[in-house]
Formats: structure tokens, sequence, C-alpha cells
């Protein structure tokens, strides 16, 4: 019997009990889940070897990170969603609108670069930072050589810069690559481009009536998806004077793989808040500048705070709006679909 068991913490080890048959457990850090899981595989071996152990190991891990990947999270909700409405700011008025939520799929993490990349790859799709031939960087990881040239950057946020050259599969612009960072969420993704790698899968972006409902968990009213009070180290937030200092007690600068924090909530979703923002299929407004309709973005990004002192505050109703072209490397997404009738059976099951 060789029995593999995952654990959110811990390293590598094996352990061989005495027995007429080996027993080995196999206790892993297991990167992509970040969860307890086990598998039991039952063989008879004679003798194993560690190296058989290990490579076992290993596949199982691969083959266990893609599918884990490809994970959308099937949510029925039970109750209405007050939209915006939290313990904190229930009293700002007495006319909260309840909202009827239907079941629908959303993925557990933010689309990555290693799926952005396949789906460039299969369709030869080309983002619209790669057609403008420039997107947002935040200055900190912008190199000193090519920061020299640039001599424009966004009035009242300075430490957004145009980078040209910069895309998804460049994310600081000439130079830099996605190569150590395929579980990273992809990033300078528009809405459109997003819309068009949803729409290959079958599948749509959330509407915010979806996100903030599975940001809170099945939970009403919280602050956070799991709950009302703040906890260290559960998201990607900046952390020490902005814009000069990220202190990253969380162990991020910049932005952090998609599961490289536990899930947010009891849905099992990563990174609802903070890391990244995330698209949405729903109108915010118009651009004040440009007239432009501009669409949702949920979630704050790894340069907002915990209390909103300077740019937004992470928690389960953060919003802005931006045009359906735009893109930096702090914007993301991830995908949704509605359940069939057969779906909808099995979770009744």
């Amino acid at each position: 019997t060789i029995k593999f068991e995952c654990f959110p913490m811990g390293s590598p080890s094996v352990k061989a009990e005495s027995n007429q048959v080996q027993h080995y457990t196999i206790t892993i850090f297991n990167l992509a889940l970040l969860e307890p899981c086990t598998w039991d595989l039952m063989k008879v071996f004679d003798n194993m070897s560690d190296g058989f152990v290990m490579i076992a190991f290993i596949f199982l891990f691969l083959v266990n990170s893609d599918a884990a990947q490809d994970d959308m999270v099937l949510i029925t909700p039970q109750h209405k969603l007050i939209l915006g409405r939290t313990k904190e700011n229930a009293k700002s008025k007495t006319d909260w609108q309840k909202t009827d939520v239907k079941p629908f799929f959303i993925d557990a993490v933010p689309v990555t670069n290693d799926k952005f990349s396949e789906f460039v790859k299969k369709t030869r799709f080309t983002t619209e930072a790669e057609n403008f031939k420039w997107s947002f960087v935040f200055e900190m990881f912008v190199p000193d050589s090519i920061k020299k040239d640039i001599s424009q950057s966004v009035q009242g946020a300075e430490w957004w810069m145009p980078v040209e050259g910069a895309y998804w599969a460049h994310p600081a612009g000439p130079g830099s690559s996605t190569k150590n960072k395929l579980h990273h969420p992809a990033v300078h993704v528009s809405y459109n481009d997003a819309v068009a790698f949803c729409k290959n899968r079958g599948a749509r972006l959330a509407t915010e009536v979806e996100w903030e409902f599975a940001a809170r968990g099945g939970m009403r009213d919280q602050m956070y998806p799991w709950g009302n009070a703040y906890e260290k180290n559960r998201m990607n937030i900046w952390e020490g004077k902005f814009p000069k200092e990220n202190k990253a007690k969380d162990g991020f600068i910049g932005v952090a793989p998609v599961r490289a924090f536990q899930p947010q909530n009891s849905y099992g979703l990563y990174d609802m808040i903070g890391n990244t923002w995330e698209w949405t299929s729903t109108t915010f407004g118009t651009d004040r500048q440009t007239g432009q309709p501009q669409l949702t973005l949920r979630g704050g990004s790894y340069v907002d705070s915990v209390d909103g002192s300077f740019n937004h505050k992470a928690d389960v109703t953060t919003r802005m709006g931006n045009t359906a072209d735009a893109g930096s490397d702090n914007i993301g997404f991830r995908c949704a679909k509605d359940p069939s009738k057969e779906d909808l059976a099995k979770q009744e099951l």
C-alpha cells in the first residue's frame, strides 16, 4: 500500500514501516493545491526503492497540479445577495437592494500564464497590449535602463509607467519573462482579451453579482472572504509606505502565484481579494476624460491597502471601473459559466 498525503505545510519525506510488505507514506508540500488531499494506490512490492517512490510522487504531483488548474467551483446560492453591504456600512443607507443569484461555475483561481500561453499558441491570439505595443507597469518593476527613456506617466498616479513592449509574456517589458511565473496570474489582459479567452473555453466572465457572491463564500455582510476580521497572510496587498516601500510581510512585493496563500473562503476559491484585479462583465459607468464605457473590476491588487489609506481598501466590496481595452501588471481575470441540468443534478446527489 502506498499512501500519498498532502498537507498545506511541510516538505517531502518518505517513511518505510517494517513489514513483509513495505508501506510508504509520502508527505508533500503541494504548491498546486495547498489543501489536504490523500491518494491510496494499491500495489504490492517486495522491495520498493526510494527512487521509485519519488518518481510516483512527482507524477502524482504534476498530474494533480494540472487538474487543479482546470478546476471550476459550482456555486448554488441559498440566499439573495446584498451587493456591497457589510456590517461596517450597513447603516449608511436603508435602501440596500437584494439580488437573486442563479447557480454558476467560477474558476477556483485566476487564469494563469501557463493557461493563457496555451490559449495563445492554440488560437494565435494577439492581446491589445501587444497591438498597442505598450502597457502600464508599476515603477518598482521597471528596470532603470527602460525607465530613463520614459517621459510620461499617469497624472496623480505617477508610479504607473507606460512601458513599450510590456504585455502578458513580458510583464515588466523587454527582458522580462513569465518562464518562471507559469502559475502567476496572467496580467496586462484587457476586458476584450479576457472575453476571448473565456469564450474559447466555452465560458464567460462572471457578472459583478456572481463575483461578489463567490468572494463571500456563502456568508452575508462580512468584510473578507473568510469573515469580518482582517487576518495576516491571507492575501497579497501592499505593506509599507506606498509607493516606495513594500515590506512584503506576506512574502511578496509584486504579483504572487495563484496558490501562494490558502483558499480565502469555504468555496475553496483563491485570490478573490488582493494580488490582481479581476474583470467582470458588468458595466461600471463612463470614463470622465474619454466618455468611453467602463467595465467593473473587483478584488483589488498587490498595490492596495488593508485600510484604504492609499489606493483601494482590499475587501469583498472593493471595485473600480476601466475601459474594455485597458491593461496593466495588476489586472487579471477568471472565467465563469452556467451549469447544465446534469451539473445541478449531480450537485443534489
